[in-house]
């Protein structure tokens, strides 16, 4: 059965759990898999480094922790340095491009994005995670665009739905407009990998 594993980075405050809800239920809810998230954080809540972990699966997840890490979403620079060793030769980084400056293997797939700029613009920083959310989503390809929407809908706040749509849309336009093809240079695919036994 298909495995897919992802972490997501930052520090408190960024929405990195909400992050993970939702592409928990866009995942399992709305595309009809099964998923499940562990959320770690510091001493502090907000400022502090935190994250959380999914495993997403086509059938039940039967070890609920990491084992290959398949994608990495990192919100700090923080986050990327204690977690960078733990992705996949080939596994893909997803970053904040103001905040992160990796150091990559050859061949890697890496995806940055100024989402805490693209969040300014829209006149919310607080919706920073949901920007990267739809960069992230139109990254791998995991669900629709409509499951993806609709899993937001269903897990922020009610009266800030439109809101985080147009973060969203926001990503996922960056990811149209600055990857030619999906494949930043040299790279030759954006999915994560599919076959792995559960």
């Amino acid at each position: 059965m298909s495995r897919k594993e992802i972490r997501i980075t930052g520090f408190g405050g960024q929405g990195v759990v909400l992050s993970g809800h939702i592409i928990g239920r866009a995942y399992s809810i709305d595309a009809g898999n099964e998923a499940t998230m562990i959320q770690s954080f510091g001493p502090e809540a907000r400022g502090s480094a935190c994250s959380t972990t999914l495993v997403l699966s086509e059938g039940e997840v039967l070890y609920p922790y990491l084992q290959e890490l398949d994608a990495l979403v990192a919100m700090s620079g923080d986050g990327y340095e204690k977690y960078k060793d733990d992705l996949n030769d080939d596994g893909i980084l997803v970053y904040e491009k103001d905040l992160v400056k990796p150091t990559l293997k050859e061949g890697q797939p890496a995806y940055g994005i100024t989402s805490t700029r693209i969040a300014e613009e829209i006149g919310r920083v607080i919706v920073q995670n949901i920007v990267m959310l739809g960069f992230f989503a139109a990254v791998t390809d995991l669900v629709t665009k409509e499951q993806w929407e609709n899993a937001i809908k269903d897990s922020v706040p009610a009266g800030t739905e439109e809101l985080n749509l147009k973060a969203f849309r926001a990503g996922w336009d960056y990811f149209d407009e600055h990857y030619d093809g999906g494949k930043p240079a040299g790279q030759e695919t954006a999915s994560i990998p599919a076959e792995k036994a559960d």
